[in-house]
């Protein structure tokens, strides 16, 4: 992939959308989460039309506190997967990335308190529409023996969250489709959370 990947959320579409656009503004993967579903099913693709399947996201239950989200190729082959640490997210967001039982990649919030910022400012009637100028809140892909692999960081926007995500070191190309894929899962689980 080209980095840095520019993440963009429509924020007052009624079902959560991600594009994922690479350096020179290619869409590279599109995300519509549906709603009302009990157990999570995200399915990720190549084009806004949805007519080429590159992942599949499904979670293990329908409770997610403790849900793992596995990643498939659309032919079912098992890629990995991505599950929040309960307690230790409780402050900080706390996310291991796994292939098979191994932890491969761990992903953590970088300031937990530019989160609750974002909510707290987002929510104040007219200054909440300039929440997404003053808080960024930041996420790090680590290896699992440490060492910085790719960081997600939230930039100014009014109408729509974006995010831009940077390669810092250099990774196999499944390990990097395992970090990005993490990286949107828990996009969307946490912008849920506030």
């Amino acid at each position: 992939m080209n980095y840095p990947l520019h993440l963009s959320f429509k924020l007052i579409a009624m079902a959560p959308q991600i594009y994922v656009r690479d350096a020179a503004g290619q869409l590279r993967m599109y995300v519509k989460q549906k709603m009302f579903k009990l157990k999570e099913k995200v399915t990720v693709f190549a084009d806004e039309a949805q007519s080429q399947p590159l992942y599949h996201i499904q979670a293990d239950r329908v409770i997610d506190f403790n849900a793992r989200y596995n990643f498939t190729t659309p032919d079912g082959r098992a890629l990995g997967s991505v599950q929040r640490r309960g307690r230790k997210s409780l402050l900080r967001a706390h996310y291991e990335v796994m292939q098979g039982d191994d932890v491969v990649l761990l992903i953590r919030e970088l300031n937990p308190w530019a989160k609750v910022g974002d909510a707290l400012f987002g929510e104040i009637p007219v200054l909440g529409m300039f929440a997404g100028y003053v808080f960024h809140p930041a996420y790090t892909v680590t290896r699992a023996d440490g060492g910085e692999v790719l960081r997600a960081t939230k930039q100014p926007a009014m109408w729509e969250g974006k995010y831009t995500v940077e390669k810092m070191a250099d990774l196999s190309t499944e390990a990097e489709a395992l970090g990005v894929l993490s990286l949107l899962m828990l996009l969307l689980l946490e912008r849920r959370r506030g």
